[in-house]
């Protein structure tokens, strides 16, 4: 099945899984991240194999979905329409719509998902919810990257999202900034602080004095984003 976004899933019978097509590999390679799971193939490899292989692999995937489920802190959330979630720190209406998968749109101020029902459609849902905030992460997280890093002073050498325990970004010794996709839950302002922080580690990798000037220099109110951070995380989760 594919999207209006262009992506395509295949419906794993109690999972979903994002078909990632590429030129730069030969074999199948199946990832459950945060429970949700996808599968990356040669880019010419067909629908009919693309769920034998899935078949195939279908213990394993519950097996890793099951592990990861509970590893992850409890939530409050129940997945159903009407709750809240946060993007970009402004609540959004969940609508959860029952048919064929679709993933999460952004539509009159609701975030929309349509899928199967049956008792996997919570963990589904956010399942759902979490590819879409990744990927609103990628896009915006870049964009905010070559837009501050003339600002900063900087060259970097890519922008990759990860899921962190306790932190919002990295820097990797070649310059490398990988961020938590969760920063897409606080205000717009915090998540260039993040960005910032980052881009100002590749001039001073510590958080010595000279690195809080290089912050000072660029966001004067980076304090208070700082603050807002530090108190607000735990609610920022999903």
């Amino acid at each position: 099945m594919a999207s209006d976004s262009g992506s395509e899933y295949r419906d794993g019978n109690g999972f979903i899984a994002e078909v990632i097509r590429t030129n730069r590999r030969k074999s199948a390679d199946i990832r459950v991240e945060e429970g949700a799971v996808s599968i990356v193939v040669p880019v010419n490899t067909s629908a009919e194999k693309i769920d034998q292989l899935l078949v195939t692999k279908r213990q394993w995937i519950k097996e890793k979905i099951a592990l990861q489920r509970e590893l992850n802190p409890a939530s409050t959330k129940q997945y159903v329409s009407g709750e809240a979630f946060p993007y970009l720190g402004r609540n959004y209406r969940l609508k959860v719509e029952t048919g064929n998968f679709a993933p999460v749109k952004l539509l009159n101020g609701r975030l929309v998902v349509t899928l199967p029902g049956g008792n996997e459609q919570p963990h589904m849902i956010r399942n759902a919810l979490v590819r879409w905030y990744k990927r609103q992460a990628e896009q915006k997280l870049t964009e905010k990257v070559e837009r501050f890093a003339p600002v900063v002073g900087v060259e970097h050498a890519g922008v990759g999202i990860r899921t962190f325990k306790s932190r919002w970004g990295s820097c990797t010794a070649k310059g490398k900034l990988e961020f938590n996709w969760l920063i897409m839950m606080a205000p717009n302002r915090m998540v260039d602080y993040v960005v910032i922080h980052e881009l100002c580690h590749l001039i001073r990798h510590d958080h010595s004095p000279e690195f809080w000037r290089e912050m000072a220099r660029v966001m004067p109110e980076y304090q208070k984003c700082r603050e807002w951070l530090r108190d607000k995380a735990p609610q920022l989760t999903i």
